[in-house]
């Protein structure tokens, strides 16, 4: 009696562990019971996507403070994207940026994976701001959820490749969030 307890103890641990190390995507749209796809599935699916058009009163604002050797990069003038993180939205940066969390890459690295990607539009679902002349970008509006931030960083001076920048973020709570490319 007391190994099968310890078994279902055991078992209800893995349980929890592996719960715990699951990803978390946006918040179902309201009203709809819809539940996540298959694991492994990333398939193009707009209902996937559409939590993130509810309205919300979360904020993001990003800095690029990016450096490769002595070379300081920015984004000054560039267009900075946000992109609701779904599975097929995970994907396409494990694929892009070989990463689904934090990336750096050439970009030059990046746009030759683009055929490898999964196929899809989520131009719709995309939100885009301006980066500032101090490498600044903010968001607001959003709804509780993950996003995938991506921007282009540029020499200074011009000497140089650029480099495409990727960094996983979550809106929460109606709170400005921070953080840093």
């Amino acid at each position: 009696m007391a190994h099968h307890v310890r078994l279902v103890v055991a078992a209800a641990l893995l349980g929890s562990l592996a719960a715990a190390c699951a990803p978390t995507y946006g918040p179902r749209p309201p009203g709809r019971a819809a539940s996540l796809p298959p694991p492994g599935d990333t398939a193009f699916r707009a209902s996937d996507f559409a939590w993130s058009k509810a309205p919300g009163r979360n904020a993001l604002v990003g800095v690029l403070n990016f450096h490769a050797g002595a070379t300081r990069y920015t984004c000054a003038g560039t267009t900075v994207v946000l992109t609701p993180e779904t599975p097929w939205s995970r994907k396409r940066m494990m694929v892009l940026y070989k990463s689904d969390q934090r990336s750096a890459l050439p970009t030059a690295d990046v746009r030759s994976r683009t055929a490898q990607a999964p196929p899809g539009d989520s131009d719709p679902y995309v939100r885009r701001a301006r980066c500032d002349a101090t490498d600044h970008a903010s968001f607001s509006g959003l709804p509780d959820g993950a996003w995938y931030a991506v921007a282009l960083a540029k020499p200074v001076g011009g000497q140089g490749g650029s480099f495409a920048m990727m960094r996983r973020v979550v809106t929460r709570g109606g709170r400005a969030t921070s953080f840093e490319f």
